[in-house]
């Protein structure tokens, strides 16, 4: 029996989510839910309707798992919770210091209905968590360093089009080159948040907006811009759409680590990414995590799940046999 999956928003990881059912046989895609009025919403998948989100406890037997594909600065920490009630849910919340609140109320939520919610599932959060973990698990006595970029922050850009007078924005993520050498040398520098990245936002704002005021915005605004520095240019729609139409990501999960009773030899582990399309390849994680929210529900595991808590067994469409015989 396939899984019946259900998105909620149809934005670019909407999207992205409807492309991956597809190169997933186990699954299939039962309902797209908008905020929007659904007669306006065209999607990709013949003979699957769209529906209002007033409609969607309504549908709950019909879904074994909804992945709920809103931003984190104001919709994920409202939306995962109330529908982790009534549905197993995946979300891509990636405000990482508020990540301990965001589980203690999805946790509850889910518990009190008997489901599974996956947070914080993606690239980072998410695939760069697990390697970080690991990486500290075999190099105990070492640094991490994680590096973004350079590429286009979902979260971030969302962030920058909530402010009033925001039309539309790109906001990239930028490693300082100086630093990555550095930590590649295995030099282990004692690095600020400041003196990693850097970030380049590119703002479309509505006809006669305060641009001092959407600046200062952004510039200030806690666990996004504030600690960083940042540039920020306003353009047009038309460049927006021309220079900064695709939304490419990558980044690097670095440990730098020793071993040997004197501690003599030095041991870096670097895991990276590089994505033609940050929300198509988010969508492909949040799939996988799909499958695992509805095999640990079928199993009893109840409550808010984080990547650390999945066996990788259950991400995989393969049985355990073929696991052992191809890929371990």
């Amino acid at each position: 029996m396939s899984i019946r999956l259900g998105i909620l928003g149809y934005g670019n990881l909407g999207k992205g989510v409807e492309c991956a059912v597809r190169q997933n046989d186990d699954m299939e895609l039962a309902a797209v839910f908008t905020r929007r009025d659904p007669d306006s919403v065209s999607i990709l998948t013949e003979g699957v309707k769209v529906y209002n989100t007033s409609e969607i406890t309504a549908h709950k037997d019909e879904i074994d798992v909804l992945i709920i594909c809103g931003g984190s600065a104001t919709d994920l920490p409202t939306m995962t919770p109330m529908y982790a009630k009534d549905f197993n849910v995946v979300d891509s919340f990636d405000t990482h210091a508020k990540i301990p609140e965001h589980f203690a109320n999805v946790d509850a939520a889910a518990k009190s209905g008997n489901k599974t919610a996956m947070i914080s599932v993606g690239w980072d959060p998410g695939m760069f968590s697990m390697n970080r973990a690991i990486a500290n698990a075999i190099l105990p006595e070492g640094k991490d360093y994680t590096f973004w970029g350079r590429g286009v922050s979902q979260g971030h850009s969302d962030a920058i089009r909530r402010i009033d007078g925001v039309l539309d924005a790109r906001q990239y993520t930028i490693p300082v080159e100086e630093a990555l050498e550095s930590v590649r040398k295995g030099e282990n520098p004692d690095l600020t948040t400041r003196q990693k990245h850097t970030r380049e936002c590119f703002v479309v704002a509505e006809e006669g907006a305060d641009k001092a005021r959407i600046e200062k915005e952004i510039v200030t605004m806690p666990n996004y811009f504030d600690e960083y520095d940042v540039t920020v240019h306003f353009i047009s729609m038309e460049e927006l759409m021309r220079d900064h139409k695709g939304i490419p990501h990558g980044g690097f999960v670095i440990r730098s680590g020793v071993t040997g009773i004197n501690k003599e030899n030095r041991h870096i582990i670097e895991y990276s990414l590089k994505l033609d399309s940050n929300p198509e390849f988010t969508s492909s994680v949040l799939i996988a995590y799909a499958r695992a929210s509805y095999r640990m529900n079928s199993e009893g595991m109840y409550g808010c799940k984080t990547v650390f808590d999945v066996p990788p067994a259950y991400l995989c469409r393969e049985t355990p046999e073929y696991l052992r015989s191809h890929m371990l």
